[in-house]
């Protein structure tokens, strides 16, 4: 199991390319070195898309690309950012003054998103200012979150800024100064779910999958992460299988586009609706997890009764008001959020049988991972292709090209492949047996994106197999 904490490991930089250009472009910028360096990775999500904010158990792992930034405290109060892609321009601001523009999710605000949820978290005022570096590797915009590694990193930098205790052996006298109770360190999933919460101010209302796995990963395991309590299980992956990434090129900010809020909000007005059709207390039901819950019965059971209660048929904001009984004025400022307020139509059938059905297909992942029957991979490759037709037809989050390139990956040989992430773009993920990997990798790539003409950068036709990679940490210079 992980240690509690984000780990502190001492390094040679000089040895580490990376850290060493990052270190020379730092002292480019700033006149200065860094004191330290923080990394969060980025995920892909196995199984279990679009369920971790309905309460559902989710099944990532962290890849090997991550958020990496190098930073120096300093006297004033600004905190100045920089960025090592030329593409994202520096900011600077007061670090006691943080506003950041939910209508622009441009690059700087996820860094403050992190820092803003820190500050706010322990009610700190008059902050030191820093100067930070950011190098990120993993594709923007590609479902494999970026930008939550970003404000993970973000909010791992500032705790470590704030002298808070990173490891069992650091001492407790800054945590006094801070007004922050001294303890062993601070754990992980309490900072995962600080940085799941913050990531709201840029106005995406997400799960909490993303954050929880940056913190929570270990090398060589993916993880069943649980909500409700957080917490995290290891799932064994067959060693006879290989995972590949494929980014379709199609880029999809989610915080950008209302797609990923409506979502949030049909799965809301679903639980709602199923609740008041079992006679539940509905008003204070938030999630389509609850309803399960409180009626204490198997997600097949709640299928049914998501055919029995809801209608395939979209439901217009007139008739989830006669369904609950209240106005449209109660609809728009106590159920909906701000930007999802003059949507015309809501799918809650589809959205709730996407739920429950994905959120089985979860449990029956790990499942067939513990019993590791001879046939396990074509198991978990079936699943997950269940998973994606559910998404494409069910939740309708995929798009005519991830479609094509998860026809591409089983024609040339995975069992199973499906879009990750948020999706209406970004990457699909394939479940491929070891000795089919090379040619796998060689006619998907001359399929999608060479007879397509797709001439982007190296880094974003990124088709890669990945393994678990670990979680955040903190670097100190040797």
């Amino acid at each position: 199991m992980a240690t509690e904490c984000p780990a502190v490991r001492r390094v040679q930089v000089a040895e580490h390319p990376r850290l060493l250009k990052l270190k020379e472009m730092f002292n480019s910028k700033f006149g200065s070195v860094p004191k330290f360096y923080v990394r969060a990775p980025g995920r892909v999500n196995i199984i279990g898309e679009h369920i971790d904010y309905c309460g559902y158990s989710v099944l990532p792992m962290a890849v090997e690309q991550d958020m990496l930034i190098a930073v120096e405290p300093v006297k004033t109060h600004v905190l100045q950012l920089a960025n090592t892609n030329p593409l994202y321009p520096d900011f600077s601001t007061s670090a006691n003054n943080i506003q950041i523009d939910k209508t622009k999710p441009l690059w700087h605000n996820y860094f403050l998103c992190g820092f803003k949820g820190i500050q706010e978290h322990f009610g700190l005022s008059d902050l030191t200012g820093m100067n930070c570096l950011v190098d990120g590797n993993i594709p923007p915009s590609s479902g494999l979150s970026s930008s939550s590694a970003l404000v993970c990193c973000a909010g791992l930098v500032t705790l470590t800024v704030l002298g808070m205790n990173l490891s069992k052996t650091a001492t407790a006298n800054r945590d006094m100064q801070w007004g922050v109770a001294p303890g062993p360190c601070f754990r992980h999933v309490e900072l995962a779910e600080i940085c799941a919460k913050s990531e709201r101010y840029i106005g995406t209302e997400g799960g909490g999958m993303d954050q929880s796995i940056s913190f929570l990963a270990e090398e060589g395991t993916a993880k069943l992460i649980e909500f409700s309590p957080l917490r995290a299980t290891d799932v064994k992956l067959p060693s006879g299988a290989v995972f590949v990434i494929a980014n379709s090129c199609v880029e999809m900010n989610k915080a950008a586009t209302s797609h990923f809020n409506i979502r949030v909000m049909e799965c809301r007005l679903a639980a709602k609706l199923l609740a008041k059709h079992k006679s539940l207390p509905w008003k204070e039901v938030l999630r389509l997890e609850e309803v399960q819950a409180k009626l204490g019965i198997s997600l097949e059971e709640m299928l049914l009764i998501t055919e029995d209660a809801l209608h395939p048929e979209p439901y217009s904001p007139e008739e989830i008001c006669k369904c609950l009984g209240i106005s449209l004025q109660e609809l728009k400022t106590q159920i909906l959020s701000p930007n999802t307020q003059d949507v015309l139509t809501f799918k809650l059938y589809q959205r709730a049988k996407h739920v429950y059905s994905e959120a089985a297909r979860v449990l029956q992942f790990k499942k067939i991972c513990e019993e590791a029957p001879d046939n396990v991979v074509q198991l978990l490759g079936e699943l997950m292709n269940q998973s994606h037709r559910s998404c494409r037809d069910m939740y309708e989050c995929s798009c005519p090209e991830l479609d094509q390139l998860v026809d591409i990956c089983r024609k040339f040989g995975a069992q199973g492949s499906r879009l990750t992430g948020a999706g209406w773009g970004g990457c699909t993920v394939s479940i491929v047996p070891a000795e089919k990997l090379s040619s796998f990798l060689a006619n998907v790539h001359e399929a999608y994106y060479q007879r397509s003409n797709r001439s982007l950068a190296p880094e974003k036709q990124s088709l890669f197999a990945t393994k678990p990679g670990g979680g955040a940490l903190v670097f100190l210079e040797a």
